[in-house]
C-alpha cells in the first residue's frame, strides 16, 4: 500500500521525502558530501553527460526487437518521435516547476495535486526503478550464462569460454554477480562515490555502439546482408495489436524525467536546460537509430528480444568470436557499473513511500542495511522468473514510464494552477495523455493474449 508523503507540520519528514524523490543541489560547504567547497553549478557539457547517461540504458538493447515488429522505417520514424514527445513533456515540466516554485518533480507534482499527487509519483519512479533493476539482471544473466528462444540455444560467454557448468548456469551466475558487484557497489550511502564507475559504464556503452555499427557496415560492404524488412507484416487483426507492444519500449528507452531537475538545480546558468534537453535527446536519438538499424540490420528476423543475445555465432567476419564477446562483456559490464546509480534513486524513494516521518536513511544504518538487501533479495528473484527483458519493458513501460515520462507532465499542465498554459499546452497535454494510455492498454491486452 502506498502511503502518501504528509503534508503537515512536519517540515523534516517533507523534506527528506521530497529529497529522497530528487535531491536538490546545494552549495555544500564544508559537509564534506564532495570533498570540495567551491561548487559553482555544472557546465553545459557536464549536464548534457549525467541527462544522457539516464537516458541511455538498458532499453538500448530491445529497440532492434521494435524493428522486428514495426518494419525499419515506421521504426526509426517512432524512435524519433519519442524524443519530440519526450521533449516537449519536459519542456512542460520545467515550465511548470518554475512557475511552482518546485525544485523537484515530486513537488511539482504536489504542487499540482497535493500529498497524495506527490507521494504517487514516488511509487511510479520506484515501479520504474525496480523494472529497470529487473531487466538489467536479465541481461547480466542472458549474455553471460545463455539464453533458450523458440528452442534454440544462445550460449552465453561464460558458458562458451568454460562449457556449461553448475556454477556458471543463471542462477549461480546472478547470485555471483549480487554478492560480488552490486551488493558492494550498493553499500554506498552517496551517488557521488560512484563517480568514477559511472564514467568507465560511459565508455563500455559507446563500445558497444561502435563494434555493433563496425560488424554490420563491414558484412554490408561484402554484400552479405540481406534487405531488411522495411514495413511491418500485417495481415490479420492479431499481426495489428502486435504492432501496440512497441509502444511501452520506446516510452521506457527515453524516460529520464525523475533526474531532470537535480541536474536544473546544479546548472550554473538555469537557462540551459532547454539546450542542454534537446542535446541530450539528439544524442540518444543517435545512438538509439545507430543501434537500432544496424542491429536489426545484422540479426533480421532473427533478432532477439535482448539482442545482446545475438551475437553467439559466427557472424561471418574475422574474429567473430572476438568482437562477440566484446560486444557482449562490454556491455554487461557496463549495466553492472550503471546498476548501483539507479538502485540508490529506487532505494530512497522506497524509504520515502515506506517511512516518510522517520530520520534520514543515511543516518540510520539499520534501515539502509535492511532495505538495501530487501530490494536486492526482490530484484535477483524477479530476474530468475521473468521469461526476458520484453515482458519486462512490457511491465514498466506501460505502467509506471508511461506515467513519469508523458502521463503526470501532462495532468500539470491541464491542471494549470498558475494560469499559464497556452491552448497548444493543452492540445498536446490531451493528445499526449490519449496517445499513451490508447497505447500502452492496446499492447498489454496484446502482450496477454499472446
Amino acid at each position: 500500500m502506498v502511503m502518501p508523503i504528509s503534508s503537515g507540520g512536519d517540515h523534516a519528514a517533507e523534506t527528506e521525502s521530497t529529497e529522497s524523490l530528487l535531491p536538490k543541489n546545494q552549495h555544500r560547504g564544508g559537509d564534506g558530501d564532495d570533498g570540495s567547497d567551491d561548487f559553482h553549478g555544472a557546465s553545459f557539457a557536464g549536464a548534457v553527460f549525467n541527462l544522457s547517461t539516464t537516458i541511455v540504458g538498458a532499453g538500448i538493447m530491445a529497440l532492434p526487437a521494435t524493428m522486428k515488429v514495426l518494419g525499419l522505417a515506421p521504426g526509426l520514424v517512432l524512435i524519433v518521435l519519442a524524443a519530440v514527445l519526450t521533449d516537449a513533456s519536459i519542456e512542460l515540466l520545467v515550465r511548470y516547476s518554475r512557475a511552482a516554485g518546485a525544485k523537484s518533480y515530486g513537488r511539482a507534482m504536489g504542487d499540482a495535486f497535493g500529498s497524495f499527487g506527490r507521494g504517487f509519483l514516488q511509487f511510479c519512479v520506484v515501479v520504474n526503478n525496480l523494472g529497470v533493476m529487473v531487466v538489467y539482471m536479465i541481461i547480466i544473466g542472458d549474455v553471460l550464462s545463455g539464453t533458450s528462444s523458440h528452442g534454440v540455444h544462445h550460449h552465453g560467454v561464460i558458458e562458451g569460454w568454460f562449457g556449461p557448468n553448475r556454477w556458471n548456469g543463471r542462477f549461480a551466475v546472478l547470485t555471483i554477480t549480487t554478492f560480488g558487484v552490486f551488493a558492494p557497489l550498493a553499500s554506498f550511502k552517496r551517488v557521488d562515490s560512484l563517480r568514477f564507475t559511472s564514467a568507465v559504464s560511459v565508455a563500455l556503452a559507446v563500445v558497444f555502439v561502435v563494434i555493433t555499427a563496425g560488424i554490420a557496415i563491414f558484412k554490408l560492404a561484402r554484400g552479405h546482408i540481406p534487405m531488411p524488412q522495411l514495413f511491418p507484416d500485417v495481415h490479420d487483426w492479431p499481426s495489428i495489436w502486435r504492432l501496440f507492444t512497441a509502444a511501452p519500449v520506446l516510452v521506457t528507452a527515453y524516460i529520464c524525467h525523475y533526474n531532470v531537475h537535480p541536474i536544473y538545480n546544479e546548472l550554473r546558468d538555469s537557462l540551459q536546460i532547454r539546450p542542454i534537453v534537446r542535446t541530450s535527446l539528439l544524442l540518444c536519438s543517435a545512438v538509439y537509430i545507430t543501434t537500432s538499424f544496424f542491429g536489426f540490420l545484422l540479426f533480421g528476423d532473427a533478432t532477439l528480444d535482448d539482442v545482446l543475445a545475438n551475437f553467439d555465432a559466427n557472424l561471418g567476419i574475422p574474429y567473430s568470436s572476438f568482437f562477440n564477446d566484446a560486444v557482449r562483456v562490454s556491455y554487461v559490464l557496463h549495466l553492472m557499473l550503471v546498476f548501483p546509480i539507479v538502485f540508490h534513486a529506487l532505494r530512497l524513494n522506497m524509504d520515502g513511500l515506506l517511512f516518510p516521518s522517520a530520520r534520514p536513511l543515511p543516518c540510520d544504518n539499520r534501515r539502509f542495511a535492511v532495505l538495501t538487501a530487501a530490494l536486492l533479495a526482490v530484484i535477483f528473484l524477479a530476474a530468475n522468473f521473468i521469461p526476458n527483458i520484453w515482458d519486462a519493458f512490457q511491465f514498466t513501460g506501460a505502467t509506471a514510464s508511461v506515467c513519469v515520462a508523458y502521463i503526470f507532465p501532462a495532468a500539470i499542465t491541464l491542471r494549470d494552477r498558475h494560469g499559464i498554459a497556452r491552448k497548444r499546452d493543452k492540445l498536446l497535454s490531451v493528445f499526449m495523455i490519449v496517445l499513451a494510455v490508447v497505447a500502452n492498454a492496446v499492447a498489454v491486452y496484446s502482450d496477454a493474449c499472446s
